[in-house]
């Protein structure tokens, strides 16, 4: 049986319209932009403020913090990782739009008492919490934006879903470096409360309305499914490889900047909430980049192969800037940020990828197993760094995942212009 049926050859299902009110899908773009703006905003504060929440909580050994810090990381990372999984079948059997509901609440839940907190038990659990909620945020957006907008205008709309979304971690250090940790962690709460009051106007995706009609249609939603076919496994894996290189570049370079920084001999005092800042800077301008070339090129494929050997280079300048100013490194670090602007786009990419029926499951797991790859990857960074050191551990670290990244994208299709009215069998 082939692995992809087209919806048209069902007469109850039938091709989104690539008209549409104007309005409706300006509101659902501008809803799923400021929902990556809170997931972002809350994904990264626990790494901006995790030395002063460390501390408030009475940890103060030098070596425990960053130990705790990166298992509290990976507790987050393995809670997306379950997160993606379920929130992922949820989208495909329920629809899009009760992700969006649902995992705004499970995390702003947790943010608002993890700003509470007095114990690292208490940590450990609302970080994996947080985890599981902000899972669903970006998968479901991005699947809406795929579905709702017609090919010619996916990629703008995935740009701006990633681009505006990503300045959220220059709000989390602007709060952070103003404002207590608790406080930090009580405003996230608060906004993702305050958007969920917009969520009541987002409109479910036309596709997955169409199918949902039709009781004799393939089932929807089966995670299981993805592994059922070998070429649709490594379709899906390839996937996950090409993203790699962002969060290594989130958890171990951003997140270890100021004790990588000290061990190049930087000039200066750098923090991991400025490092992250300048970061997210590049990536929000690189995935504005992306989206913008994926349209005028009519590729993905390039476009993100270009941002990745781009992302090679300056992975080399980061580890090369010894003894260089403070400036000169955070410039470093929102180069690299640009070069890893290929999120959106590959994401959006992801979500082309594959069928109506799999697809939110497909495009929500992807981003939170490349998220959740960071657990092996700082793993692997631990085992190497008694016998390499901490900046050559690093290095090693980021050449395997940059290697993988180019092999994953090499075997992928491209999907630039591809209609999405299919299904998977």
């Amino acid at each position: 049986m082939s692995a992809h049926s087209p919806i048209a050859d069902n007469p109850l299902l039938t091709t989104a319209s690539s008209a549409g009110p104007a309005r409706t899908l300006t509101f659902g773009v501008i809803v799923a932009a400021l929902g990556y703006f809170v997931d972002i905003y809350d994904l990264v504060l626990f790494s901006i403020v995790r030395k002063a929440s460390l501390l408030g909580i009475g940890v103060t050994e030098p070596h425990t913090l960053t130990d705790l810090g990166l298992a509290l990381l990976n507790t987050q990372m393995i809670g997306m990782l379950l997160g993606g999984i379920m929130w992922g079948v949820l989208g495909d059997k329920r629809g899009r739009v009760s992700i969006l509901f649902g995992s705004i609440i499970l995390y702003s839940i947790a943010n608002l008492l993890n700003a509470g907190a007095t114990t690292l038990n208490q940590f450990f659990i609302l970080r994996f919490v947080a985890g599981v909620g902000l899972a669903g945020e970006l998968g479901a957006g991005i699947t809406l934006v795929a579905e709702s907008l017609p090919a010619a205008r996916r990629g703008y709309g995935a740009a701006i879903v990633a681009g505006f979304g990503v300045l959220g971690a220059v709000l989390a250090n602007f709060i952070a470096e103003r404002f207590q940790w608790r406080a930090a962690y009580l405003l996230g709460g608060v906004l993702g409360l305050t958007l969920l009051a917009l969520r009541f106007g987002a409109l479910e995706s036309g596709l997955f309305e169409r199918l949902r009609t039709d009781a004799s249609a393939v089932e929807r939603g089966n995670f299981l499914r993805l592994f059922a076919d070998r070429r649709r496994l490594w379709r899906y894996l390839c996937c996950i490889l090409a993203g790699l290189p962002l969060w290594y570049m989130v958890g171990i370079l951003m997140t270890l900047a100021p004790e990588l920084a000290g061990k190049l001999g930087v000039t200066g005092e750098v923090t991991a909430g400025r490092a992250i800042t300048f970061c997210y800077l590049g990536i929000a301008a690189g995935d504005f980049a992306s989206g913008v070339l994926t349209q005028l090129l009519h590729t993905r494929k390039r476009v993100i192969l270009a941002f990745q050997l781009s992302m090679v280079a300056c992975v080399a300048a980061y580890f090369s800037a010894r003894g260089v100013s403070v400036a000169t490194f955070y410039s470093i670090c929102a180069a690299l940020g640009f070069a890893g602007g290929y999120w959106a786009v590959l994401l959006l990419m992801s979500a082309e990828q594959f069928g109506t029926n799999l697809r939110a499951t497909a495009a929500t797991t992807v981003p939170n197993f490349i998220r959740g790859a960071l657990t092996p990857l700082t793993l692997l960074f631990g085992a190497l760094k008694p016998h390499l050191g901490l900046t050559a551990s690093a290095a090693a670290t980021g050449a395997v995942c940059l290697a993988l990244a180019l092999l994953g994208l090499s075997q992928l299709a491209e999907t630039s212009g591809r209609a999405l009215d299919f299904l998977e069998e």
